[in-house]
């Protein structure tokens, strides 16, 4: 099969959701959600805060389970694999589905340590091949060059941009097919979050890539395909040009243009 450069409207479905209730105890926080998510492309979800949009990114890698009362209704697809299957082991599906949070959050160990953990747990021993997999995920988080020297160095001494991108180093490092960001440069400065847009774009050549972000316009930026939640409701969705020139519902219109939210 021929391969489909990022942003092609044909792109095939990498993740599908299907009629999705979701519930914290017996609040409703998603209503029958139908999405489909392009593989190697930029999805971002937008809408005010408490839209629902963080808890469906959540979904896709189950994140969700970890909070106590939890209940979901309806199909999230990975590849047309059903994720909340009873046979699903989680740890996989985790590894398949990276996600890197608002705050960046590298572990107390070395640079080093940070980006060679995720293989280890999963079995990788080779020392070797651990080196190989820290240089070749640093240079595609565009790090390498300024922490080649510092590898031993504590994480925490980097800046919060490099911690970030660190952080991406890490989701990288077990190969997923999918990364989901979380507001990733929301507490960072102009300089640090233009590294990251640019990484983004430079990522979706490889990875299907899923990120909430209460920024219009780095969602006009850096997106392929724009999903706008409202009350836990996916009220429009489609080509990122479409949704912030012509969308279709005057909801998404308000919103986009600051007369709402």
């Amino acid at each position: 099969m021929q391969d489909r450069a990022p942003g092609d409207p044909s792109a095939r479905t990498k993740i599908e959701v299907r009629g999705v209730d979701f519930f914290y105890s017996e609040k409703q926080a998603l209503f029958d959600v139908t999405l489909e998510i392009p593989e190697r492309q930029v999805t971002a979800f937008i809408g005010p805060s408490g839209c629902g949009k963080s808890t469906l990114l959540r979904l896709f890698n189950r994140m969700n389970d970890l909070v106590p009362g939890t209940r979901l209704r309806g199909q999230v697809l990975l590849e047309g694999e059903d994720i909340y299957a009873s046979e699903v082991d989680e740890v996989e599906l985790r590894r398949r589905v990276g996600m890197v949070f608002q705050k960046s959050n590298p572990f107390p160990k070395s640079i080093y340590e940070n980006v060679a953990y995720g293989p280890r747990v999963h079995g990788e021993r080779n020392r070797a091949r651990l080196d190989e997999i820290v240089e070749e995920t640093l240079k595609q988080a565009a790090l390498w060059d300024e922490v080649r020297d510092r590898l031993r160095e504590s994480a925490l001494s980097l800046s919060g941009g490099q911690q970030q991108r660190l952080c991406i180093a890490r989701a990288l490092a077990v190969q997923p097919g999918v990364l989901l960001m979380d507001e990733p440069a929301s507490a960072l400065d102009p300089l640090a979050t233009a590294r990251i847009e640019e990484l983004i774009h430079e990522l979706k050549v490889q990875y299907t890539i899923v990120i909430v972000t209460h920024n219009m316009q780095q969602a006009a930026r850096i997106s392929d395909q724009t999903a706008y939640f409202y009350l836990g409701r996916l009220v429009e969705t489609g080509p990122t040009g479409e949704i912030f020139t012509t969308p279709r519902k005057q909801e998404t219109e308000d919103y986009i243009t600051g007369r709402f939210g």
